[in-house]
């Protein structure tokens, strides 16, 4: 989701009243893509397309396939064609996630480090591969450290053990996150930069450059050895 899912959420919410044609008017003819396009204010070459209008009661009755040619439309573009197209999945799994994945190559799973939703990404996993995306990478979001240090929480060393997947980043816990939200204000702007700001922008980075992380377990504090130059050899 790195950009990330709360950045693509902040901007669809500041800008939710700018959205005048969504994917289901452009597929019935009603309107050019470029016109459901909605450019953000800061960045010209950052821009949004929605699916469906908040509130919007009407079904989704399109699938898969249709959304492949609004992919490949985009790609076609003669001005404008985008470096990444990201599609944000739908809450839960059924046709919305089906039809999100289907134009996709790769894939940026967000898990929290609990059990429950350990389970789900599980299962997640298994019908991305099944759908033939075999580049999945992982965020793990809402990470507490005192909670890991006090065994309350699943560490990501776990996490990442469990799933087997590329660690993309790891988001800690901050409360920044709420505000910047409701306020309508992406994250990663925020001067000073918060924890969760900067990690936002290293998993970005990592996506970017094709990188990945590694998770650390440290078992142990470390010992308190003299470096001193007068100090006797140590085995």
């Amino acid at each position: 989701t790195p950009t990330s899912a709360s950045a693509i959420w902040t901007f669809y919410w500041a800008s939710k009243n700018r959205v005048n044609y969504t994917v289901v008017e452009v597929l019935n003819g009603d309107c050019r893509l470029d016109q459901a396009l909605v450019r953000d204010k800061r960045w010209s070459n950052f821009e949004l397309l929605c699916i469906s209008k908040p509130r919007s009661k009407l079904p989704i009755g399109f699938g898969g396939k249709a959304l492949v040619w609004v992919v490949e439309a985009l790609k076609d573009r003669q001005e404008g064609c985008p470096d990444f197209i990201l599609i944000d999945c739908p809450a839960g799994i059924d046709a919305g996630f089906i039809t999100a994945i289907t134009p996709a190559n790769e894939a940026v799973l967000v898990t929290t480090p609990d059990i429950t939703s350990l389970r789900d990404a599980d299962r997640v996993i298994g019908l991305l591969e099944c759908d033939g995306i075999r580049d999945i990478k992982m965020i793990v979001n809402r990470s507490r450290t005192d909670m890991i240090k006090g065994e309350d929480m699943m560490s990501v060393l776990d996490v990442q053990e469990m799933l087997g997947l590329a660690l993309l980043g790891v988001i800690p816990e901050d409360s920044e996150v709420i505000r910047s939200t409701n306020r309508g204000y992406p994250l990663v702007l925020n001067r000073p930069p918060t924890l969760a700001g900067l990690a936002f922008e290293q998993a970005a980075w990592r996506l970017v450059e094709q990188d990945s992380m590694t998770a650390v377990l440290v078992e142990e504090e470390p010992k308190n050895v003299d470096f001193s130059p007068f100090s006797g050899a140590r085995n």
